[in-house]
């Protein structure tokens, strides 16, 4: 998989600017923030981080200030002020904060997207056909506009205003889509919308597989339902997601039981179990070989951190 990367343009600075103090005024700290907003994360961080093995929703990431790496299968990507990062399908990856400090900390949002409102929208827009593109790309780095800087704004400032956000920020998150249909993520993404496409159908088997991942995986059953014969289907799976079924499906699960560990105190055995593991001794293997460390001692280390 190759990413196209575009360079941020310097006429976009005093917009990004913008962009960077209306998250600073809701992170004033390190962390990861939700908000009342349920789509939209603000994020921190006072310096460069370690690589940290996470799920890549589908969805539109930013950095207003900063900069951060992404190992997406055997490629990398990286991102910064003036660029926008678009996932068009969930992806594992390993992500990390290359650029920060105390002075400059990294800033940053994550903006969830729903598959079915890109759908929508793409049909309403009648949208000409996208240039011929070599292949699906899952995720694209672009240059931000000035427009579509201006509405991630208005987005974040509606946090002051609890009373009016259930009604505005449906349609600030609709005008968002509109733009980036509009934009030159809009190929992507149009993949994603086509009817019948193999992107569209590997996104409905990652889907699947999201929901399901505690369950026993039959790769053949799940290309008959993507109406692919399973080598087809292999094929298109890895070419995508960088991976294949059975690695994004213990990808999953492992990320599960990390979780499930760190925010609810639950033990290594009863984590091992709820995510759909069988045998203990398997599950502290492969749990260590994607994480560099044992399940108690890497939580410890997360703890810490």
């Amino acid at each position: 998989m190759k990413y196209r990367v575009s360079e941020p343009m310097s006429t976009t600075t005093t917009c990004t600017h913008g962009l960077a103090r209306a998250i600073a005024r809701f992170a004033q700290s390190d962390g990861d923030y939700a908000t009342a907003i349920p789509a939209l994360s603000l994020h921190r961080r006072k310096g460069p981080t370690e690589p940290l093995h996470c799920i890549f929703s589908l969805g539109l990431g930013v950095v207003a200030q900063g900069q951060k790496q992404a190992l997406v299968g055997k490629e990398v990507v990286n991102y910064g002020p003036g660029q926008s990062m678009l996932a068009s399908i969930d992806l594992p990856v390993i992500s990390h904060v290359t650029r920060a400090s105390i002075e400059e900390p990294m800033l940053g949002l994550m903006l969830t997207l729903d598959s079915g409102d890109i759908v929508k929208t793409a049909a309403e827009m009648q949208l000409p056909a996208p240039p011929r593109t070599p292949a699906f790309t899952p995720i694209t780095i672009e240059t931000l506009d000035d427009a579509l800087i201006g509405v991630l704004i208005r987005l974040i400032e509606l946090l002051d205003q609890p009373a009016l956000a259930p009604q505005l920020a449906p349609l600030f998150q609709q005008e968002i889509i509109v733009r980036l249909l509009a934009g030159p993520h809009s190929p992507q993404l149009q993949h994603l919308a086509a009817n019948g496409s193999p992107s569209q159908q590997i996104a409905r088997a990652v889907t699947w597989l999201k929901q399901n991942f505690s369950k026993g995986l039959q790769v053949d059953d799940l290309a008959a339902h993507a109406h692919m014969s399973p080598s087809t289907f292999r094929q298109h799976f890895r070419n995508i997601t960088g991976t294949s079924p059975l690695q994004y499906q213990k990808q999953l699960r492992l990320q599960e039981a990390r979780q499930l560990m760190l925010n609810l105190g639950i033990d290594a055995g009863s984590a091992a179990i709820q995510v759909g593991y069988e045998s203990a001794s398997q599950f502290s293997r492969e749990y260590s070989r994607l994480f560099g460390a044992p399940p108690q001692q890497d939580v410890r280390r997360l703890r810490l951190s």
